[in-house]
């Protein structure tokens, strides 16, 4: 390391108090995707890092690829430090949230702080990391770092849309070409490697009549009931597959959309579900999708009267390691042991991130960032979404300490 430990501990600490209101204050600019007017917290978020000395480079997303996304606005944000020649590291934290839902008991935009706890949508996941990658970076010029590269910070608002119009956007515009990067973590853990997910939308054609003469018909709903039991059956025999990785167990398949009929008295001539199958690192998505498709029209192949259209929402390509990652993993549990006090392992994640954008692009990739020991714990996605106060300076320390190794 490049800098004396103890400036940099002393630089975070005395940063802490302004991390946490600047955390609040982007808690408090709501961010929901759906519906993704996420314009708002961006330009929020601008300013806010503006009053702390960066320069903040504006990315406004074309409205015709914002509005193929699902979303009504996006604007991404990237800030550059140059040190010095060297390799460029990307820290990555998404803005947008999920919907706050129901069941809270505190204001899911008042970033109420109780007992060393601060509750709002996405301050765990992953408004965090706003705060814990800026203010690493403002504790490393403090401590006086003398390093040899440059670290960026990409602030994106695609991640629960699916980050095709964030990091991979900005990828794909060669706004940026990092050497690694970091996607903003959940846990103490550092991940490595995490699921992917297909979503695929099966449509079942057929014919309506009277529930009088349902033998006019073709029933698109006995139909579909016929290909659901299918797929439960495919979801036991994915039970059965199990990742080599740790934190990753099996294979999983989900039916969680269901709509269609026309009334009560009438055959259904249209019923269409959607589905979700998360993907092991183990496994080609591709062979995943042909395997579904191939077993749905097989068994609609015989029903008289009734066709098949499937169409795929959504490909998240599953998370894995790639040359180089090995070194950016041990700096950074490293580093985390170091700032939690404790043993912190290398895991893998039964879910997907903005990471696989990386990663797939050939980039040395890892998730860390705050949160506690589970993403359960910090209820993320839920309810009463909270974060550990000292969770966030302790990973603060921790992505400071480690950019410093992987930089000196």
């Amino acid at each position: 390391m490049t800098l004396d430990p103890a400036a940099l501990l002393s630089a975070v600490n005395s940063l802490h108090a302004d991390q946490v209101r600047f955390l609040g204050e982007l808690v408090k600019v709501p961010s929901d995707n759906p519906p993704g007017d996420c314009l708002p917290h961006a330009n929020r978020a601008a300013v806010l890092l503006e009053a702390l000395g960066f320069t903040v480079e504006r990315h406004p997303v074309p409205e015709d690829l914002v509005k193929a996304n699902g979303m009504v606005s996006a604007t991404n944000l990237v800030i550059r430090e140059r040190f010095g020649d060297g390799p460029v590291i990307a820290l990555n934290a998404h803005g947008d949230v999920v919907a706050p839902g129901e069941g809270w008991t505190r204001d899911p935009y008042g970033a109420e702080i109780v007992d060393g706890l601060m509750y709002g949508r996405g301050v765990a996941v992953s408004k965090s990391d706003f705060a814990s990658y800026a203010y690493a970076l403002l504790a490393l010029k403090q401590a006086g770092a003398v390093l040899k590269g440059t670290v960026e910070l990409h602030l994106t608002y695609d991640e629960e849309a699916g980050g095709s119009i964030g990091p991979k956007w900005l990828l794909e515009e060669g706004i940026s070409t990092p050497d690694y990067a970091v996607s903003a973590g959940f846990s103490y853990q550092v991940v490595t490697a995490h699921n992917g997910c297909l979503h695929l939308e099966v449509t079942v054609s057929g014919k309506s009549a009277h529930a009088a003469r349902p033998d006019t018909g073709h029933d698109a709903l006995e139909a579909a009931t016929t290909l659901m039991a299918t797929l439960y059956g495919l979801r036991d025999k994915l039970s059965k597959t199990k990742s080599q990785v740790p934190g990753i167990d099996t294979p999983t398949l989900v039916i969680g959309l269901i709509s269609g009929g026309i009334n009560t008295n009438v055959v259904p001539d249209k019923v269409t579900f959607r589905l979700d199958r998360r993907m092991i690192p183990e496994e080609n998505a591709l062979d995943v999708q042909a395997e579904i498709e191939t077993l749905l029209t097989e068994t609609a192949k015989d029903m008289e009267g009734i066709s098949l259209n499937i169409r795929r929402i959504m490909l998240a390509i599953p998370f894995g390691p790639v040359p180089g990652s090995d070194r950016l993993a041990e700096a950074f549990q490293t580093a985390a042991e170091a700032a939690m006090g404790e043993p912190v392992p290398t895991v893998g994640v039964p879910l997907y991130t903005d990471a696989r954008h990386y990663s797939e692009a050939g980039i040395p990739t890892v998730l860390y960032g705050a949160g506690p020991h589970s993403l359960l714990e910090a209820n993320g996605h839920r309810a009463d979404e909270k974060l550990v106060l000292e969770d966030l300076r302790k990973a603060t320390l921790a992505v400071a300490s480690a950019l410093a190794d992987l930089l000196g």
